[in-house]
C-alpha cells in the first residue's frame, strides 16, 4: 500500500523551448517508487535523471515500475534505457500501445489520413510538404519504437487512472486521493495551453480532439486536488482556477475563428493563414490542429455549418 502521504520527487529537466521543462516524477511506495513518465530520449535527459536520483539518494533499483500518461516522445524517452538496466514492468494506456510499438500499418494509414485531411482543408503544397515529412519519419520508426513489454493500464494500486483524451487520443491522468494530488501529464500546463492534436482513431476516423479535450478538463474539475504535477513547467496548486482559464481560452479562440468565418474566410487553410501568418509555415501541423479543432467546436455549438465543394470543406456562419 501507499503511505498516507506518499512523497513525490519531481524530475524537471529544463529546456529552452516554450515547454520550459520535461517533467517526470517518482512516487513513493512502501517498497520503492513508481516512475510516472520517463522524459525525452537524449543523453542530457539521462544524465539529468541519474544526477537527480543521486540528489534524492536513490538509484534505479529503487524504482519498481514505470507508468506512462500518453505516448508522446517527450514522455517515454528513457523507458528502454531504464528497463534495459533494471527489468521492471511498464504500464501505459491501452490506446497508446500501437503508437509506442510503431505499428507500421497504423502509421501508414495515418499518413493517408493526413493527406486526405489537408486536401479537405485546402492546404495545397504546404499540406503535401507535411505529408512528405510524415513519410520520411516512417522510415525512422523502427529506431523510435519501444522495445520494452507494455502492460495496458486497467487499475493501479492507490492511483485512479482517468481517461482524458484530447491532447492525445490515449491520454490519462492519475489521481492519488490520499495525497489529493494529480499527475496531469499534458492535460493542462501552468504557463501555456496544451494543444489538442488532430489524430485518427485506429480505424482511421478523425477524432474531435478539442471537444474531447474540453470534456477531459471538465472531468478533472470535480477532483479534490491540492497539487497537480504537469508534464512541463511549474507544479500547479490551483488546478480548478487554471482549468477554468483554459476552458475560457477555448471559447475565446473559437470566437476569433468565428469572426474569420464571418469575414468570409471559408476553408481551414484560409482561416489558419489569416490568423497565424508566418506560424502557418513554421508550425503548420500545430496551427492546423488548432483551427480544425475550433471549427469542430463551432459546428458542435451550431455556430457554423460546412459543405464539401470539389473535395474541399467550406464553412459558413449561422
Amino acid at each position: 500500500m501507499f503511505l498516507l502521504q506518499a512523497k513525490v520527487y519531481p524530475i524537471m529537466m529544463p529546456t529552452r523551448s516554450s515547454l520550459k521543462s520535461f517533467n517526470f516524477y517518482l512516487l513513493q511506495k512502501e517498497q520503492g517508487f513508481s516512475l510516472i513518465d520517463a522524459g525525452i530520449h537524449s543523453e542530457k535527459c539521462w544524465d539529468y535523471f541519474q544526477s537527480t536520483l543521486k540528489e534524492y539518494q536513490l538509484s534505479l533499483k529503487d524504482i519498481k515500475e514505470i507508468i506512462l500518461t500518453h505516448n508522446h516522445e517527450d514522455h517515454v524517452g528513457l523507458v528502454d534505457r531504464i528497463v534495459g538496466r533494471h527489468d521492471i514492468p511498464v504500464f501505459a494506456p491501452k490506446n497508446s500501445i500501437h503508437r509506442l510499438k510503431r505499428d507500421r500499418s497504423f502509421f501508414e494509414m495515418r499518413i493517408e489520413f493526413f493527406r486526405n485531411l489537408y486536401q479537405q482543408m485546402d492546404c495545397g503544397e504546404r499540406g503535401d510538404l507535411q505529408v512528405e515529412k510524415l513519410e520520411e519519419a516512417l522510415q525512422q520508426h523502427e529506431k523510435k519504437k519501444l522495445h520494452a513489454d507494455i502492460i495496458p493500464i486497467t487499475k493501479l494500486p492507490n492511483l485512479e487512472p482517468i481517461e482524458t483524451p484530447g491532447h492525445s487520443p490515449d491520454h490519462m491522468v492519475f489521481y492519488h486521493p490520499h495525497n489529493r494530488s494529480l499527475f496531469a501529464g499534458d492535460l493542462f500546463l501552468k504557463h501555456i495551453s496544451s494543444n489538442a492534436l488532430v489524430e485518427p482513431d485506429q480505424d482511421g476516423n478523425r477524432m474531435f480532439t478539442l471537444l474531447d479535450h474540453e470534456k477531459s478538463l471538465e472531468r478533472c474539475l470535480s477532483l479534490d486536488v491540492d497539487i497537480a504535477y504537469p508534464g512541463h513547467g511549474d507544479i500547479i496548486d490551483n488546478h480548478k482556477d487554471l482549468i477554468n482559464r483554459r476552458l475560457d481560452g477555448i471559447k475565446r479562440k473559437a470566437d476569433k475563428v468565428y469572426r474569420k468565418v464571418k469575414e468570409g474566410h471559408q476553408t481551414g487553410s484560409q482561416i489558419a493563414q489569416e490568423m497565424y501568418d508566418e506560424k502557418y509555415e513554421s508550425q503548420f501541423s500545430l496551427v492546423m490542429s488548432e483551427i480544425i479543432g475550433h471549427l469542430d467546436y463551432l459546428e458542435a455549438h451550431d455556430k457554423v455549418k460546412k459543405e464539401r465543394i470539389n473535395g474541399v470543406i467550406h464553412y459558413e456562419h449561422l
